[in-house]
C-alpha cells in the first residue's frame, strides 16, 4: 500500500484558498499512483475556532462531495483529513473518507477535544470509533490529540486495525512529544502510523509539520520537514502480521486486570 501525505499550509479562515491548495495538492499527488491520500486537521479552515460557527460545512456534504469526487476521478482512496461539520448538536470537527470509487468509506468525529486550544468551547466531542477498511485492509482514523491516549488507540487495534491514519495540527514547541507519541503508538500495537501534519503558521500557534509514515517495528519509513511537501511511504503490510506474530502482545494481554 502507498500512502501519500499532504503536509499543507493552511489559510487561517480561508475556505476557498484552501479547497484550490487541497486540489492541487491532491492531483500532484496522485502522479505518483499512491494508493491512499491523507490531509492534515481542519484543513479546510484551519484553527479559526471562533468563526467556526460560520463556516462549518453542514453535515460535511460540501467537502466530502468535493473529495469524493477527486477520489472517482484518480480512483485513489482519499482520507480527508479532518473539517468542521455543522450538525444539530452543533459543530465537529471530524474526519472522513473516500473510497476509488468515491463512496464513503469513513466517518470519525475527534473524540478528545485540547482545551489548551479551546476547543472544548466551540467544538462538540465524537461518541464512536474510527474503524473503517481501506482496499479491505482493517485501518482506524484517530485526530491529533487523539494519540495522547493509548487506550483509545488500542481499542481501535483490538478490533483488527492493521493501520492507524492520524490527521493532526500539532505545534511546533511540541515537536518532539508528536514524534515520541506516534512511534510509541506503531510499536505497542504493532501496526503501521501514518500522521499528516499541517506546516506553517496561524495568529497563535507555528506548526511542526513532520508528518511521518511509521512500521510496526518501530522504524520511520518517510518523514517530512517543518515546510510545506508531499512526502510518501510504501506500507508492506505482511510486517504487521509478523510483529503480531512474534511478540504476541494481543494474545499475552490481560483485560481483566485494568479496568
Amino acid at each position: 500500500m502507498k500512502v501519500s501525505l499532504l503536509q499543507l499550509d493552511i489559510a487561517f479562515g480561508n475556505p476557498k484558498a484552501n479547497y484550490a491548495a487541497a486540489e492541487r495538492a491532491i492531483r500532484l499527488a496522485a502522479q505518483g499512483q499512491p494508493d491512499c491520500i491523507l490531509l492534515p486537521e481542519l484543513w479546510t479552515t484551519g484553527y479559526d475556532l471562533t468563526r467556526l460557527d460560520e463556516m462549518a460545512d453542514a453535515n460535511g456534504k460540501a467537502a466530502a462531495a468535493f473529495i469524493g469526487g477527486l477520489a472517482k476521478e484518480y480512483g485513489i482512496n482519499i482520507i480527508a483529513g479532518s473539517t468542521a461539520w455543522q450538525r444539530a448538536e452543533g459543530v465537529t470537527n471530524t474526519m472522513f473518507a473516500a473510497d476509488r470509487e468515491g463512496v464513503p468509506a469513513l466517518e470519525y468525529s475527534k473524540l478528545h477535544l485540547f482545551r489548551l486550544m479551546d476547543e472544548h468551547l466551540y467544538l462538540q466531542p465524537g461518541s464512536s470509533k474510527g474503524l473503517f477498511r481501506l482496499d479491505g485492509t482493517p485501518c482506524a482514523g484517530v485526530i491529533c490529540y487523539d494519540i495522547r491516549f493509548p487506550e483509545w488507540i488500542r481499542a481501535h487495534m483490538v478490533s483488527g486495525a492493521e493501520v492507524l491514519f492520524v490527521s493532526a495540527e500539532w505545534p511546533l514547541p511540541r515537536l518532539a512529544h508528536w514524534r515520541a507519541l506516534l512511534v510509541s503508538r506503531a510499536i505497542e500495537n504493532q501496526c503501521y502510523v501514518a500522521a499528516c501534519n499541517r506546516a506553517g503558521s496561524d495568529p497563535a500557534n507555528v506548526f511542526a509539520g513532520h508528518s511521518m509514515i511509521i512500521d510496526p517495528w518501530g522504524e520511520i519509513v518517510c518523514e517530512a520537514g517543518e515546510g510545506e511537501e508531499i512526502v510518501s511511504g510504501e506500507l508492506d503490510l505482511v510486517k504487521v502480521r509478523e510483529a503480531r506474530g512474534q511478540i504476541p502482545v494481543f494474545t499475552d494481554r490481560r483485560p481483566e486486570m485494568y479496568k
